[in-house]
C-alpha cells in the first residue's frame, strides 16, 4: 500500500508513530514538525528513534530555538495525558543507556509491541539493529551520513530556486536514492529482515523508521510499515480509532490546507 495523501486533518487518533527528526542538523524540518504536533490529538505517541542527531552534534554543535520548541511540544503531549514511548535509534543511541526509565512522563524503551484495535500485534523498533552497515561497518554508515548531508544541503538551495520560479518542493536526495539500484536492494533486504523478525516472534507486523522511506505494504504475509522521516518526506504513521492505519504526508496535507494555515 502506498502513502495516503489525506485531504483533511484526522480527528482524535488512537496512535501516532513518528521518527527520524534529526534535531541538531540543518536539514531537520522542525517548522513542519511543530505544525504537526500543535494539531496532534492522540492516545499514544511513539517516537521511533533518531529524534536528536548525536552523531552530528558530536562533530559540531548546531541547535536552534525551534528544536527546543519541538521537545517542549512533545512534553506537552505527555502532560495532556498522551502516553509517549521513546525508542532511541542509532543517531540518538546515547539515550539507550536510559532504557527502562521514565523521564518527564516519557517512557524510554528498546522496542515495543503495539496492539492495534483489531487485536493485531506489531513490533515497534527503530530498525538499525537490522541494518548490516550500521551494525558491522559503522565507519561506512558515518561516511554515508556525510554524503547524505551534502545532498540535503544541495537540495535546500535547489528548492530555493524552484520556489522563486513558482515551482513546488521536490526532493533531490530522495530522487537520487530511488535511482540507485543498490539502494533499492538495501531497502528490500531491510524490509525482509524486519518482517522476518516479526514473523519469528509470532507478530502480525513491524513498525519502524531508520531508512527515511515511508511505506506500508505486506511482505510475505507480514505487514511492514515505515514512518518515514522529518527531514525530507515529513510523514507520520497513524492508527485511527476504527483501527485503520494510514501514512500522512504532512507537506502535501498543508499545501491542500494552505489558506486555512495562512488565516490561522
Amino acid at each position: 500500500m502506498n502513502m495516503t495523501r489525506a485531504t483533511e486533518r484526522p480527528a482524535r487518533l488512537r496512535s501516532v508513530f513518528i521518527s527520524d527528526f534529526h534535531l541538531g542538523t540543518p536539514g531537520a524540518r522542525a517548522d513542519l514538525l511543530l505544525e504537526f504536533l500543535a494539531q496532534l490529538d492522540c492516545e499514544q505517541l511513539y517516537l521511533v528513534g533518531d529524534v536528536i542527531d548525536g552523531w552530528r552534534l558530536r562533530k559540531s554543535w548546531y541547535w536552534t530555538s525551534s528544536f527546543d520548541a519541538v521537545l517542549r511540544a512533545i512534553f506537552e503531549q505527555s502532560r495532556r495525558g498522551t502516553r509517549v514511548i521513546y525508542i532511541p535509534g542509532n543517531h540518538d543511541e546515547m539515550f539507550r543507556e536510559w532504557i527502562g526509565l521514565e523521564v518527564a512522563g516519557i517512557t524510554l524503551a528498546a522496542e515495543a509491541v503495539h496492539e492495534a484495535v483489531d487485536g493485531r500485534r506489531f513490533l515497534v523498533m527503530h530498525g538499525d539493529e537490522f541494518d548490516g552497515v550500521v551494525r558491522h561497518l559503522k565507519f561506512l554508515a558515518h561516511l554515508g551520513d556525510r554524503a547524505y548531508g551534502v545532498a540535503l544541503h544541495v537540495n535546500r538551495w535547489f528548492n530555493l530556486v524552484r520556489r522563486r520560479m513558482g515551482y513546488s518542493y521536490w526532493s533531490l536526495s530522495q530522487w537520487l536514492k530511488r535511482q540507485v539500484k543498490e539502494a533499492v536492494k538495501t531497502v528490500d533486504r531491510f524490509e525482509a529482515a524486519l518482517t522476518g523478525e516479526a514473523r519469528r516472534r509470532g507478530l502480525d507486523g513491524v513498525i519502524c523508521g531508520h531508512i527515511h522511506h515511508a511505506e506500508m505494504r505486506m511482505v510475505k504475509g507480514i505487514q511492514y510499515m515505515n514512518t518515514g522521516d522529518w527531514v525530507e518526506s515529513c510523514t507520520a504513521l497513524v492508527e485511527h480509532t476504527d483501527g485503520r492505519f494510514e501514512l500522512l504526508d504532512w507537506q502535501a496535507l498543508r499545501l491542500l490546507r494552505q489558506p486555512a494555515l495562512a488565516d490561522g
